[in-house]
């Protein structure tokens, strides 16, 4: 550590310069240390963070009350099971043919009648085909033929094989317990590398369906795209995503920005709005761009909290009123807002930045340093609601573009639920089958599918087709 000086020997114009030096120092560890206080504040309600990193710690939803009591609400008609018509069987109680007494009952009638829906007790069946063959009186040899499909002399059938899939890829558990599973239930002994087969040869079949659900997404008027971590041969690999509200498509990449874009060719060829987080790479696509609000009032929220200033709860509260403004006029079925709302909406949202704005002042060179000048996170804020102010009112100006990235962000998160359960994925081809397997599941379940079924029908070798409008 170093010495202090001594005093006596400097003059005034020295200690000034001294005095200049320190308070300098006081004020940008003081910066700092606000900003790390800051950074202990953060969790999924107020940045980008992920719920999951929120550990056990309390955290507040940014979603506001709805008033309503807990439970159904009144006038609620419920659905519960309702008694059916034709049972499968009938389990009679009846009485004894005499009384204690000793005398015989007789008339006997159903008293009551109370049903139990359950599921029977699976049991695995084998199917065995034969074909027969027959010589003619004129000498011709006559065979019948195996369907098709049937082609070994032991083999699993499509429903076991799209089950295996449904539980691996659609519910998502680990190779060895969607074996187990199948064992227990069904009392057929499956092993996890044959489960991990029949995945391959599901995304063999389903990879031109996937490719068609690529190009349908390049063609829609709206698209969300979103990327996270993901674990590939114990290495750090990237899910990229492009949904939209009828189909979803994955890929897979080593790397998280332009060249994976590039190597997936999707995002270059779209033309429609593209709705993101803001992440650099994706302003060098074309065609229009749309800012996920969720991720911006997340950030307010923080700024709010940690500055104790009011205008990022008034830019909230502006954004979540146009975002109400803009649900009513899509229930009353207008194709646009009144241009006189509009107008409103953005000069407001004008007033509330030159507010931030003389609040956040642009930090200036200090002692000659060389480099970027670090600004604040406010600052930055700021700067990108400014420059990408028509991307964050590009739900006002356009109805068919929604408030937020959810639709991005949803499609992650069921992968990273995988990833969760089972871990890194041993290599990239078991990565690249998921993909094309989940980018199938997750469009049918969007179009109100039965997975089970369409899976099923694929192994049939008649998948089941995806709208691709």
């Amino acid at each position: 550590m170093q010495a202090l000086p001594d005093l006596s020997q400097q003059s005034h114009e020295q200690k000034n310069e001294l005095i200049r030096l320190l308070w300098g120092e006081v004020q940008r560890l003081s910066a700092q240390v606000a900003e790390l206080q800051a950074q202990l504040t953060k969790d999924s309600h107020n940045s980008h963070k992920p719920p999951s990193s929120d550990g056990l710690k309390k955290t507040r939803s940014l979603r506001g009350s709805s008033g309503k009591a807990p439970g159904g609400q009144a006038g609620h008609k419920g659905r519960g099971l309702k008694r059916a018509s034709a049972p499968d069987k009938v389990i009679e109680h009846r009485l004894p043919e005499r009384c204690a007494c000793g005398a015989r009952l007789v008339a006997l009638q159903a008293a009551e009648r109370r049903q139990v829906f359950d599921i029977p007790v699976a049991q695995f069946e084998v199917a065995e085909h034969r074909i027969w063959q027959s010589r003619c009186r004129c000498g011709r040899e006559h065979q019948s033929t195996f369907p098709e499909g049937v082609s070994q002399w032991v083999q699993y059938g499509p429903n076991v094989k799209a089950l295996a899939v449904h539980l691996a890829h659609g519910q998502l558990l680990p190779l060895n317990r969607t074996a187990q599973l199948i064992e227990q239930v069904f009392g057929l002994p499956v092993s996890a590398a044959t489960v991990h087969a029949w995945i391959g040869e599901a995304a063999q079949r389903l990879a031109g369906e996937v490719a068609g659900i690529g190009q349908a997404l390049v063609a829609t008027p709206v698209a969300h795209a979103d990327e996270s971590g993901l674990r590939v041969e114990a290495k750090l690999h990237w899910l990229h995503t492009l949904a939209s509200r009828t189909l979803t498509w994955y890929g897979v990449h080593a790397k998280r920005g332009a060249p994976a874009m590039q190597a997936h060719d999707l995002l270059p060829r779209r033309t429609g709005v593209l709705v993101h987080d803001c992440w650099k790479p994706y302003w060098h696509m074309p065609g229009e761009h749309a800012l996920c609000n969720s991720h911006l009032i997340r950030e307010l929220t923080f700024l709010h909290e940690s500055t104790g200033q009011t205008w990022p709860q008034r830019m909230i509260r502006h954004l979540t009123r146009a975002r109400d403004h803009c649900e009513a006029a899509r229930r009353a079925r207008h194709r646009e807002l009144s241009p006189r709302l509009k107008q409103r909406i953005e000069k407001r949202y004008e007033a509330i930045l030159a507010q931030a704005r003389a609040c956040h002042p642009q930090q200036s060179r200090t002692q000659h340093k060389r480099g970027r000048i670090k600004q604040s996170e406010a600052f930055n804020l700021i700067r990108r609601l400014t420059e990408h102010a028509g991307a964050v009112l590009k739900f006002v100006s356009n109805l068919a573009v929604p408030f937020t990235n959810n639709l991005g962000e949803r499609a992650i998160r069921m992968p990273k639920v995988k990833q969760k359960i089972s871990g890194s994925f041993r290599s990239l081809q078991g990565a690249q089958n998921f993909c094309v397997i989940r980018s199938y599941l997750d469009s049918l379940h969007k179009q109100g599918h039965n997975l089970f079924h369409a899976l099923r029908m694929t192994f049939i070798g008649q998948p089941t087709s995806i709208c691709l409008h």
